[in-house]
């Protein structure tokens, strides 16, 4: 196998080829990969959107050929853009898929599908605080990137990924995009903020809204306030991040 496509609503990447290892990031319905290598019934992939690696079962997916594979990467904005939405199989059978599946890979399937699909707002950075708060109360989960499990970088992936832009999937990745704001009073809603640690090390990142509020995965997709300090945690009312820079990607 050399390329495949995930046939199920969300799929583990694992850190290693075991069901027990760390999951470090997902796949959701539509998703297409290259395959890198195999042990036993694990495949080492990098995922076409955003050339992440990690380990997959393979019973979980399906291979599919360079041309498709070709085809699903000239469409990756193509997706769904509900929570959560239905696929029908051709035995008539339905399966839930999540908000921001990619539907390239219907015909693939033959699955039918009814709901609602995405248009990318490329011109509407105003609309990404709206999008964002598609995953409101969405429970915090490493490695997540849906509206039942997500972590601070899979929330603004996603958010980027249905305005019709191509993030990188870890925080520390996607704080090397755009530029660099001097000041807090200069950031617009859209924008990412990125917080680090005593180190230095890029490690939580946040869309910001209108008038110093925050939306971010801590717990849960939250909303809280931001200084030039960091996160003010509405509910502790102590700060919960390290401000680092605001960049404005798009």
């Amino acid at each position: 196998m050399q390329y495949g496509i995930c046939r199920l609503g969300i799929v583990p990447v694992r850190k290693s080829p075991s069901d027990s290892s760390e999951m470090v990031t997902q796949l959701i319905y539509g998703d297409h990969f290259e395959v890198l290598t195999k042990q036993k019934n694990w495949l080492q992939i990098r995922i076409a959107f955003d050339q992440y690696e990690g380990w997959i079962d393979e019973k979980q997916i399906l291979e599919i050929s360079f041309e498709n594979f070709e085809i699903c990467s000239n469409d990756f904005f193509n997706c769904s853009n509900e929570l959560i939405e239905y696929v029908q199989h051709p035995d008539q059978s339905l399966m839930a898929v999540p908000l921001g599946s990619s539907l390239v890979g219907l015909s693939i399937f033959k699955h039918h599908f009814e709901g609602t699909k995405n248009k990318p707002l490329l011109d509407q950075k105003a609309k990404i605080p709206e999008t964002a708060f598609l995953y409101l109360n969405a429970p915090y989960l490493w490695g997540g990137k849906t509206p039942f499990g997500i972590d601070c970088s899979g929330l603004s992936q996603m958010v980027y990924k249905l305005h019709g832009y191509v993030l990188p999937r870890d925080a520390y990745q996607q704080a090397k995009m755009g530029e660099a704001l001097s000041f807090i009073e200069e950031s617009e809603p859209g924008d990412l903020a990125f917080f680090d640690n005593e180190e230095g090390h890029i490690i939580h990142v946040g869309i910001m809204l209108k008038d110093n509020y925050i939306i971010h995965a801590h717990g849960h997709v939250r909303v809280d306030r931001i200084d030039h300090t960091g996160i003010f945690n509405v509910d502790t009312k102590n700060y919960s991040h390290q401000l680092r820079v605001i960049k404005k990607i798009i």
